[in-house]
């Protein structure tokens, strides 16, 4: 995984969320949808000077996971010595108190990300398990796939910004809210295809603002809703 890779990932989300080439590059993606969310930081390897990625950065020193585990055996225990107050104890678990970063675990292909498991394709992440093509997204649960901006969902696909939700696809924006297609800005929705700006619906098609549209007028209202998005 490469920038490079990352920008063809987020142009084909684009591409399918909303039908227009991508006119974003990934760092005007990252401003403009992931603005608020929680994300790694850079920070760096207290051993080498490297530049890593962290989920959490109060840690006062950091090392990459691949060095922590590939330290010669011993390196992480001291001799015995006195303890006789916990400013004792405190001051012995700085010297192996480190904060290990881009942890990984059986996942491929994932650059500037941590707290990874079983997943593929994920660039500048965390919190990501059992998904693949991932990217500025926290807390990504399994069967999510093609997913940008997104926190705290599952099995979802092809979307952006969708939060605190599961079963979306092909939708952008959507919070509290489960089976969604095709759909911009829903909040505490379900069974929703081709919905706009709704909020507490349920099993509803071309509706916009909780209003019932015939689907030509639909159609026209979402290309105009879409070039807002992508250009405002």
């Amino acid at each position: 995984m490469d920038a490079a890779a990352a920008k063809q990932i987020m142009d084909k989300i684009i591409g399918q969320v909303f039908g227009y080439q991508n006119p974003l590059s990934l760092e005007q993606f990252q401003a403009k949808f992931a603005f608020d969310i929680r994300l790694p930081q850079q920070v760096y390897d207290s051993t080498t000077n490297e530049a890593t990625w962290a989920s959490s950065t109060n840690p006062a020193k950091f090392m990459t996971f691949e060095n922590t585990v590939n330290k010669p055996d011993g390196y992480w225990e001291r001799p015995k010595r006195p303890i006789n107050s916990i400013q004792d104890i405190l001051a012995y678990w700085q010297e192996t108190n480190v904060m290990a970063t881009e942890r990984y675990l059986d996942s491929i292909n994932v650059m500037e990300s941590d707290d990874i498991r079983n997943a593929q394709n994920v660039y500048r992440s965390q919190d990501v398990e059992a998904s693949k093509n991932i990217i500025f997204c926290d807390s990504i649960r399994p069967g999510c796939e093609y997913l940008g901006a997104s926190q705290r969902c599952q099995s979802s696909v092809f979307s952006i910004r969708v939060e605190d939700s599961n079963q979306v696809s092909n939708s952008f924006s959507v919070n509290w809210s489960v089976k969604i297609a095709n759909s911009f800005f829903i909040q505490d929705s379900a069974n929703l295809q081709d919905c706009m700006f709704c909020s507490h619906l349920n099993s509803k098609q071309f509706y916009i603002a909780n209003m019932p549209f015939e689907e030509e007028e639909y159609k026209r209202i979402k290309d105009m809703v879409i070039r807002w998005v992508l250009t405002s």
